[in-house]
């Protein structure tokens, strides 16, 4: 089933967390990779100084992509899979995106969220990366820690690391997308994103959990 998913994954990133924790916050729209923009052949051409910077999701809609989720573990052409701390376990609703893997420290954060795209549609990767991080920024206050354009185990990827506020509670979040290409022959791409959420007042705290989960981060053709 091809999908146009901003809604769907949306509602995802806004479930997840508030059912384990019991709390009313939700996370942020930039764990969101689609949109419900429609489609077109063309790639987008906007040069209008004033008009918001374009997300990833509505860059790739408008160059004609679309995207099929996919269980990281159901893959044979590349291997995608994060790693689970002690003390970690996994979290699964209904109402997640199909094939989204989320894991989390007892019942409130930290968590972790791993989703991957099947894409159809030929675009330029570079260009699509440059809006990777747009969403990220666009969240309350957002202040950037870290970044980064430097590939990912061989494959094209950016990176954003950096707080903000959340219902008045200031958050901590690490978001990582790469554009995977699989094995030979079919050289399929893949849309990968990786995301780690937590209480910035408690980053000391669960900074070794948080730094295991994203050392763990696996992204590579199969052995």
């Amino acid at each position: 089933m091809t999908v146009r998913l901003r809604p769907a994954l949306a509602a995802a990133a806004i479930l997840a967390v508030p059912a384990l924790s019991g709390c009313a916050a939700e996370t942020p729209d930039y764990q969101s990779v689609w949109s419900t923009a429609s489609t077109t052949s063309a790639a987008p051409t906007s040069t209008d100084p004033d008009a918001p910077p374009m997300s990833i999701a509505t860059f790739l809609e408008q160059s004609g992509v679309t995207g099929q989720p996919v269980a990281p573990d159901k893959l044979t052409d590349l291997t995608v899979s994060m790693q689970t701390p002690p003390g970690w376990h996994p979290y699964q609703n209904s109402n997640l995106a199909p094939g989204t893997r989320v894991i989390a420290k007892g019942d409130t954060y930290p968590t972790a969220m791993l989703m991957v795209f099947e894409l159809d549609g030929d675009f330029d990767v570079a260009q699509a990366l440059t809006h990777a991080n747009v969403d990220a920024q666009a969240s309350e206050n957002f202040r950037e820690l870290n970044a980064s354009t430097a590939d990912f185990n061989g494959f094209p990827s950016s990176m954003i690391e950096g707080s903000y506020d959340l219902n008045g509670t200031r958050m901590h979040s690490y978001n990582r997308i790469v554009i995977a290409t699989g094995a030979p022959p079919d050289r399929q791409r893949y849309l990968v994103q990786f995301t780690v959420t937590g209480f910035a007042d408690k980053a000391a705290e669960d900074g070794p959990d948080v730094e295991s989960v994203i050392r763990g981060l696996t992204v590579a053709l199969p052995r």
